[in-house]
C-alpha cells in the first residue's frame, strides 16, 4: 500500500467514525488526488475551522474554483456545517475529507467523473 492510499484510508476511517458516514471510496480517491501533494504536507493536509481566512481559502479555491459554484451565504453555510460534522474540536479536520463533504454536499460528484 502506498502513502496515497494509506492516507485515503485515514480519510475514510475519519468519515466512518467521525463524521457518521459511508464513504464512496472512488470519490474519496479522486478528491484526494485532486489535493496533490498537499495531503503529504502536514500544515496544507489539514483545514484550521477556527480561522475565517482559512475557510473563505476552502470557498474560493475548492467551492467556487473546482466546484464552479457561484458566491453566496450557502457556500459558507455548507463550510460551517461540515466543520460541525466534523467536529469544531476534532484537531485534524483533514482537507480531503472537508472536500469530500462539500462535494457530496452540493451534489458535485460529477466534477471529478
Amino acid at each position: 500500500m502506498g502513502k496515497r492510499d494509506e492516507w485515503i484510508a485515514k480519510y475514510a476511517e475519519d468519515l466512518k467514525t467521525k463524521c457518521g458516514m459511508t464513504p464512496d471510496m472512488d470519490l474519496l480517491t479522486k478528491v484526494t488526488i485532486g489535493c496533490g501533494p498537499s495531503i503529504y504536507n502536514a500544515d496544507a493536509s489539514t483545514v484550521a475551522g477556527s480561522q475565517p481566512d482559512e475557510l473563505e481559502t476552502v470557498k474560493n479555491n475548492y467551492l467556487m474554483k473546482k466546484l464552479g459554484l457561484a458566491d453566496g451565504p450557502e457556500l459558507m453555510a455548507a463550510i460551517n456545517d461540515v466543520i460541525e460534522v466534523y467536529g469544531k474540536s476534532e484537531r485534524n479536520k483533514y482537507r480531503a475529507v472537508v472536500y469530500y463533504m462539500l462535494c457530496k454536499k452540493f451534489g458535485k460528484e460529477s466534477v471529478y467523473s
